[in-house]
């Protein structure tokens, strides 16, 4: 476009609706085909990127843009990548988007959590078989009672993981939110507190809820939209009813997550070996 003197410029608005959504480099995570492996790991933090690499046999960083750091290499010999998404389910939507793009079919988060059940330890694994989607990004792209179910694949896989690394673990709900005070019933400034939120966290707690976090349902939603894999799997980092809070065990869920990459591509191996489509319970990995 040209001004009144002839000069050129753009306009940003402009360029940024006119991005081809298939192009070879996406415009948000800055990564193209061959730069992902099939599988990507998606924790909300930058800073556990390199928390989760240290854990690899070895990586290289392939993208690095706005809240979106991407790195490909191998654990345990199979190829994976991780891709950090920001806090919340509009840009972690974002990064599903493009990474499937790319050639990606699975997808699992990892990250932190509050708990709501008393029983559950500040350090245990949550795994998710499904979330309440109290976040919006998701109903943006279907209809409010379509289901933000894990995959079951990728469910067993992260069980698994959780076992054989003797991890203390919790399979079942989560519900994600897209505030963190309001939406999940802490106070905002000045003692602010939005409607409902006083009996939100026992309602949930007596719906047999696990935990609250704000990215999974959209990625599971999402996902199972566009017929890929994906799952869930936290850190307890509190818990709501115990009031007990501490920043431990950051690395489990990644190393969760790691392992389960691994035996997905074993699970897969085994469902071609056998002539299947999907993994169930009369296929051994041994």
């Amino acid at each position: 476009m040209a001004d009144d003197d002839g000069e050129t410029f753009v306009d940003s608005e402009t360029s940024v609706d006119s991005e081809d959504p298939n192009a070879d480099e996406q415009y948000h995570l800055a990564v193209g085909p061959g730069d992902v492996a099939d599988a990507v790991l998606l924790p909300g933090d930058p800073g556990r990127v390199g928390t989760i690499t240290d854990l690899w046999d070895d990586h290289e960083v392939v993208g690095d843009h706005r809240e979106y750091t991407t790195a490909t290499g191998s654990y345990e010999g199979t190829p994976i990548s991780v891709t950090s998404t920001g806090i919340g389910s509009p840009s972690a939507t974002i990064a599903v988007e493009e990474l499937a793009r790319v050639g990606v079919d699975t997808f699992l988060r990892v990250g932190s959590c509050g708990a709501i059940q008393p029983e559950m330890a500040v350090g245990d694994l949550v795994i998710t078989t499904g979330a309440v989607r109290q976040e919006g990004t998701s109903h943006e792209y279907v209809r409010g009672d379509y289901p933000a179910a894990a995959d079951h694949e990728v469910v067993s896989a992260l069980v698994a993981a959780a076992e054989r690394l003797d991890y203390d673990y919790h399979v079942g709900t989560t519900m994600s939110a897209d505030s963190f005070y309001a939406g999940q019933g802490r106070d905002g400034y000045e003692g602010f507190r939005a409607a409902g939120s006083d009996s939100l966290v026992e309602d949930l707690r007596e719906a047999n809820v696990k935990n609250i976090e704000m990215e999974a349902a959209a990625i599971l939603t999402v996902a199972e939209l566009y017929g890929l894999r994906a799952g869930a799997v936290c850190t307890v980092y509190a818990n709501r009813v115990t009031g007990e809070f501490e920043t431990v065990g950051e690395s489990r869920a990644a190393r969760c997550g790691s392992l389960a990459v691994r035996l997905l591509a074993r699970m897969d191996e085994r469902k071609r070996e056998a002539g299947v489509d999907v993994w169930h319970a009369g296929l051994s990995l041994d």
